[in-house]
């Protein structure tokens, strides 16, 4: 069974570094065209299930992509809170040694909060025999990456996710490892 973490496509947000979590941005001109994207370079592949999280740009994503997800709240991106809406520059200035995976988001979630909805999610994806994929946003899908490796949430920080990103995580032996990482078109 691999784990096939896919990344919405491009919002106006997204391009600009603006953190968006629950705030529902739709795919920006080019998203649209990187999620039908996503479709032909999935195309063909059999999973046995799909989830997707209930944020239109990875639910559009993920039917642009060809797919009939069934959503899952536990893939919604991380809540930012005060952080909602802002650049990582601006957080900066007010909070010069901020991060989200260590710090979680001042009104918004804790680390340990995502990690549960990580843990959860990879769990009933686990209950598959065959592939599964996954179509949310970044942070989130960086903090089940870390989980599926056993390690601690923090060291989501460590995986780049660009936008219409494909990564699979898979296993070697009882290992778990990554397969892919962050494949673009």
């Amino acid at each position: 069974m691999n784990l096939y973490l896919v990344r919405h496509g491009e919002t106006a947000w997204s391009k600009n570094g603006r953190h968006t979590g629950l705030t529902d941005v739709p795919l920006s001109k080019d998203g649209v065209k990187e999620a039908k994207d996503l479709g032909k370079r999935l195309k063909g592949h059999h999973f046995d299930k799909v989830f997707a999280s209930p944020l239109k740009r990875a639910l559009d994503t993920c039917t642009l992509a060809g797919f009939h997800p069934e959503i899952s709240p536990d893939l919604v991106e991380w809540d930012y809170g005060n952080y909602e809406g802002l650049m990582h520059e601006e957080i900066l200035k007010e909070n010069a040694h901020w991060n989200l995976f260590t710090k979680g988001a001042p009104g918004g979630e804790s680390v340990a909060d995502v990690a549960l909805r990580a843990d959860r999610i990879i769990k009933i994806a686990q209950t598959y025999p065959g592939d599964v994929a996954l179509f949310s946003s970044a942070h989130i899908l960086r903090t089940i990456a870390a989980r599926w490796l056993k390690l601690p949430p923090a060291d989501g920080k460590l995986f780049l996710l660009s936008t219409a990103s494909i990564s699979v995580l898979g296993h070697e032996r009882e290992i778990p490892v990554i397969v892919s990482w962050n494949q673009t078109a």
